[in-house]
């Protein structure tokens, strides 16, 4: 699989992607690849926490949307230039305790991470699935 038949700075399904192709992809890219496995998570605080322990957030981070945005943009940014992105929130909870409204959220704010990569020139393709 090559990055270039996916359109940069989109966040969307994965399809008929398969996890280990969108690795070696970013690889091949040399762009980061961060990978989340959300299975075990039941409410947004879990997702969040193996959000951040999964991208290697600082101590600090706050465990809300505008935290997680600070650290995919902001805190990113500020540490140099950067070659890319392909994001993967794989099995995201599909439950009454994380619903609709909390995916789309959590969904927004790597859109507008997307939007901010983009605005910048780099790429950043966010990929998810749910449980």
């Amino acid at each position: 699989m090559q990055l270039q038949t996916v359109r940069p700075n989109i966040v969307q399904a994965i399809r008929a992607y398969r996890v280990e192709d969108l690795m070696q992809a970013a690889q091949d890219a040399g762009q980061h690849f961060l990978y989340a496995n959300l299975a075990s998570a039941d409410t947004k605080q879990d997702v969040l926490e193996l959000i951040a322990s999964a991208f290697l957030f600082p101590a600090h981070f706050g465990k809300n949307m505008d935290a997680l945005y600070d650290c995919m943009t902001d805190l990113v940014h500020k540490s140099g230039s950067q070659p890319g992105f392909v994001v993967v929130l794989d099995q995201l909870p599909d439950h009454a305790r994380f619903d609709r409204e909390a995916r789309e959220q959590l969904l927004d704010v790597f859109r507008e991470a997307a939007d901010f990569w983009g605005e910048r020139k780099i790429q950043f393709r966010c990929f998810y699935s749910f449980q």
